[in-house]
């Protein structure tokens, strides 16, 4: 057990960490070396010894450490508090940069829209027609204002990505978490702790997506994805495309089968699914290699782009289904 884990926090630092977060690349390498942090995180559920969700425990406590020696010392001599943050949170990052992979797909399906992402935490990506984006200088400029400055999310597009002039119509809008994150206090410090040290602007956009949030709140309901769907997905009104989406969610419904069910249960909505996730929770493990460090951006389960996981990059594989609206 203990030397699968190190592979873990290994495989985080090399595959994930490195070139985006170097103090995380160290931490995570550190605990992989480290018997007795590797044996302290051995008293946890297997699900909450990931590296995202500790290093952000920590960083919420008490800030963020000057290394891998600082860091170790804290969490040795606070274990008992970082124990119990571990085990009271849950990884909602709530990622607003990655609409900007999502929309180019978004953009070419018939108008207006009725989103419903799954795994919404605080919904901030149910908003991406109040947001702009900047392509590599093609700009695309909020669909409606709500009378605060909206950020604007730069992304690195391929040559054939098609591009939208405009943004999404959206009809209506509503997200499913199971525990809702709401858009003020301990709620917002916990979403400013998960954004990993060292990522540039990464965390002065998240505070701006969250005014905007807070100017125009979207709809997120308590509910777990497969049991409480279909009725969320009942209210959207008709007359406009309901799409189903999610970006880094199924990682954390650990089953198979259930991952399976939930796409059963989305296909038999008529919905669109649009899945932006990492490959592995989306296709055969004997497809491998995959783009290191890269989500898999799907369409009702084909292929359409790999994307980064925090939205600064899409590079498009192929026609998407839906209109041509560019």
């Amino acid at each position: 057990m203990v030397d699968e884990l190190a592979d873990v926090y290994r495989r985080f630092a090399e595959r994930e960490a490195r070139g985006r977060s170097e103090l995380y690349a160290e931490l995570a390498l550190g605990v992989a070396g480290d018997p007795e942090l590797l044996a302290l995180l051995c008293e946890l559920p297997r699900a909450k010894r990931q590296p995202n969700l500790l290093f952000s425990a920590v960083r919420l406590l008490y800030g963020t450490p000057a290394g891998f020696a600082a860091w170790r010392m804290c969490v040795l001599e606070h274990r008992d508090e970082v124990l119990a943050t571990v085990r009271a949170r849950r990884t909602q990052t709530n990622e607003p940069a990655r609409c900007a992979t999502l929309l180019p797909l978004l953009a070419r399906l018939p108008q207006p829209l009725a989103l419903l992402e799954v795994g919404a935490s605080a919904g901030l990506c149910l908003l991406m027609d109040r947001y702009a984006y900047d392509y590599g200088g093609h700009r695309v400029a909020p669909v409606r204002r709500v009378g605060v400055d909206p950020p604007t999310f730069c992304c690195r597009a391929s040559a054939d990505t098609p591009l939208p002039a405009r943004g999404v119509e959206v009809a209506w809008r509503a997200g499913l978490d199971l525990e809702p994150v709401r858009l003020d206090g301990d709620s917002v410090a916990w979403l400013e702790a998960l954004v990993w040290p060292g990522e540039g602007e990464r965390a002065r956009l998240l505070r701006e997506a969250l005014a905007v949030a807070r100017a125009d709140p979207p709809q997120v309901v308590a509910g777990d994805l497969r049991r409480d769907l279909p009725a969320l997905a009942a209210e959207a009104p008709a007359g406009a495309t309901l799409v189903v989406f999610h970006t880094a969610v199924l990682a954390y419904v650990a089953d198979a089968a259930e991952r399976r069910a939930f796409a059963d249960a989305v296909r038999a909505l008529g919905a669109v699914w649009v899945a932006n996730e990492a490959p592995d929770v989306l296709t055969d493990p004997g497809d491998e290699p995959w783009p290191r460090g890269r989500f898999l951006l799907t369409c009702d389960g084909r292929p359409v782009a790999w994307t980064d996981p925090h939205g600064t990059e899409i590079d498009w594989l192929g026609a998407a289904p839906g209109n041509t609206r560019r």
